[in-house]
Parts: structure tokens; sequence; C-alpha cells
């Protein structure tokens, strides 16, 4: 059973748009929320994970199958200095707090999975 994670709120982010932010403090390791994911073939897909009007909101989940995620997961923004994570489950993405992340703070991940990977995205970093 997923149940929505009271420990966030989507609300406006400087430069990008809407971001998830920190209703309360969230500990380093704590799971912020696990949300379900469409699975959806690439080859269903115009353009696959080019589509200028999707391509932001889903990502690839494997070699052949693209993945949109429900709950507040398509609206955690990019930063090569994340203070949170995530990882694939069954159909499900669970996000966890890399580092203390204080009330009032967006959280953000690194869209190349890896926190680390410093690779460039076809996007500009805000």
């Amino acid at each position: 059973m997923l149940t929505q994670s009271d420990s966030i709120q989507v609300k406006r982010s400087v430069g990008k748009g809407r971001g998830v932010f920190a209703r309360r403090d969230i500990p380093k390791g704590e799971i912020i929320e696990t949300v379900p994911v469409l699975l959806i073939p690439a080859e269903a897909v115009v353009d696959g994970i080019d589509n200028k009007w999707l391509g932001k909101y889903y990502y690839w989940w494997d070699k052949k199958t693209l993945a949109v995620s429900l709950g507040y997961g398509s609206l955690y923004n990019h930063s090569y200095k994340p203070n949170a994570g995530y990882e694939h489950g069954y159909a499900t993405i669970t996000y966890r707090a890399l580092r203390n992340i204080p009330a009032g703070e967006e959280i953000c991940i690194n869209y190349n999975w890896d926190p680390k990977d410093l690779a460039a995205l076809s996007f500009k970093v805000v």
C-alpha cells in the first residue's frame, strides 16, 4: 500500500517552475516518499524520450521502457548537489534523503540517477 507523504509539499521554485519542498526536518536516510510509476513501451511514445511536450516528465526505466513517476515524483527538480536520491522498486520509485534536509528546503535529485554523476543534461541547469 502507498500513501501520500505528509513530509513534503509542492510550491513554486525560483527559475524552475514547481518543486518539492520539505514541510518538516527530514533526517538523512529517511524515505521521503515512495510513488507508483506508469511504465510505457518507448516505441509507443512519439519521439520517445525526446518528445518535446512530455519528455521532461518521464525517463528511461530500462532500455525499452519509459516511466512516468506519479505522486510528486515528476516534480522533483535536478541538482548536481542533490539532497535526495531515488531507487527503483517493482513499478515504484522511492525517494530518500541523502543528508539532513531542513524544513522549507527544496528537495532535489540528480536526474543522472547517481548523485555524483555530473554528465550534461539536455537542458540548462538552473
